[in-house]
């Protein structure tokens, strides 16, 4: 069973666990990752045959682009039920995305004949990451490729990892080609952020690259920052719950145990204001872990757990910040009331029916967040993410001549001689 334990009573080391879960040993893996990306830039063919090989014989780029004929195959293989959820949850999302549109432009006048504002354009190519591995997560495809092409965005290339015969999972193409990819590639991990990053193995050369992840496709994405844009690093799922007396210890049993199903290197941490709760779902997920299709994988996760008790509400809040988890769950009386209190997080789940499965599937908000503590500084996936703001600025004469002595006293003392001297020149014809 779980151990419980009071917040006041972690050892700095202890606390310092909790905090850093799975990105503990992160810089590791971002050495190998790194080696991996310079393998694929060398000899790109290459080190895909080492990777894939043993899925498919004589293996070559032309392989990884998702035929029509393997799409139709897959529309065939997919229950209309799923069918079915996943037109619903596209719905919520793209009425939540569509209403983060901003307008095209906006334009201020700071005084009188100056005028500055900022036009909005979606970026041309995004790379679309979908996970794909242990299980398949087609909400992944909806999440992320929803709000580029409500963005506008042209070009949306999607990359999932290959199966057995060489073949995508049957759902996750069906949820990408329902949500707008414009093409889809079978190739997973470092080697499909890498070849999005640099245009490798026939896939475009892309902007900026999305998606979800382990440890490993976060590591690749932080490797080719630079070389394009990025989301934001998300990694393994975490969870941090903050309950009182008022919680029913039995739905937070399995809010904790679903964030730590995702992955070996998932997290949860459920802080409660009562020994009572507290006690009572540790006892719960020891009794459910045996019972569970995935219980080998929560089971690993566990050293990235916690079930606390705090002192009061103050320390609850005290701790979700500086652990700025992904998903913040609040199963507290009133928890709209203390929204005001949450400084970091990816996404807030309010109240005892406002689950995070909710939020991973079907209400609207983007599931793809920040993780590792990274939602301190980073945001969720929105519109946003793809779209580039240019901004604009007009002088009039007057508004030139009354600003300009300004520009020219800053150019000159920074030893921009050239700066003042464009300015010089202009308020001399005005003369």
């Amino acid at each position: 069973m779980p151990i419980v334990e009071k917040i006041k009573d972690l050892t700095k080391s202890r606390r310092l666990r909790i905090l850093d879960r799975a990105m503990a040993d992160f810089k590791e893996t971002l050495v190998t990752t790194r080696a991996i990306l310079d393998r694929l830039i060398r000899e790109p063919a290459a080190e895909l045959t080492r990777e894939y090989g043993a899925l498919k014989n004589d293996l070559s780029p032309k392989d990884l682009l998702v035929s029509p004929e393997e799409l139709a195959a897959a529309q065939k293989q997919v229950g209309p039920g799923l069918i079915t959820a996943l037109k619903t949850a596209l719905e919520n999302i793209r009425t939540f995305h569509e209403s983060q549109k901003e307008r095209p432009m906006w334009l201020t006048e700071i005084k009188p004949g100056l005028l500055a504002g900022r036009i909005t354009r979606p970026l041309a190519k995004v790379g679309v990451y979908i996970p794909g591995g242990r299980a398949a997560y087609p909400s992944s495809a909806l999440m992320n490729i929803a709000p580029a092409r409500a963005a506008g965005v042209e070009t949306i290339a999607a990359a999932t990892p290959p199966g057995p015969g060489f073949l995508a999972r049957p759902e996750i193409l069906v949820a990408a080609h329902m949500a707008g990819a414009t093409e889809i590639y079978k190739l997973g991990g470092a080697w499909a952020v890498g070849s999005l990053a640099y245009g490798l193995l026939g896939l475009p050369k892309v902007d900026k690259i999305v998606g979800p992840g382990s440890s490993w496709v976060t590591a690749a994405k932080m490797a080719v920052f630079g070389q394009v844009d990025i989301d934001l690093p998300a990694g393994p799922s975490e969870g941090f719950i903050i309950c009182d007396s008022s919680a029913d210890p039995q739905p937070l049993v399995w809010d904790f145990l679903a964030q730590l199903e995702h992955d070996p290197q998932a997290a949860a941490v459920l802080v409660s204001t009562s020994p009572k709760v507290a006690e009572a779902v540790a006892r719960g997920v020891d009794q459910e872990l045996a019972r569970m299709e995935r219980g080998q994988i929560v089971e690993s996760a566990l050293v990235n757990a916690a079930i606390l008790v705090a002192a009061d509400l103050n320390e609850a809040f005290e701790l979700a910040n500086e652990y700025a988890p992904e998903h913040l769950q609040l199963v507290i009386e009133d928890p709209l009331s203390h929204l005001g209190r949450v400084k970091n997080a990816g996404s807030v789940f309010l109240g005892p029916h406002s689950p995070v499965p909710g939020g991973d599937y079907a209400t609207g908000p983007n599931h793809v967040l920040p993780t590792g503590g990274a939602a301190r500084a980073f945001s969720g996936l929105s519109v946003d993410t793809f779209l580039k703001k240019i901004s604009f600025q007009h002088l009039s004469k007057e508004a030139l001549a009354e600003i300009g002595p300004t520009i020219i006293t800053l150019a000159k003392a920074e030893g921009l001689a050239a700066h003042a001297k464009a300015i010089e020149i202009r308020l001399k014809e005005l003369q």
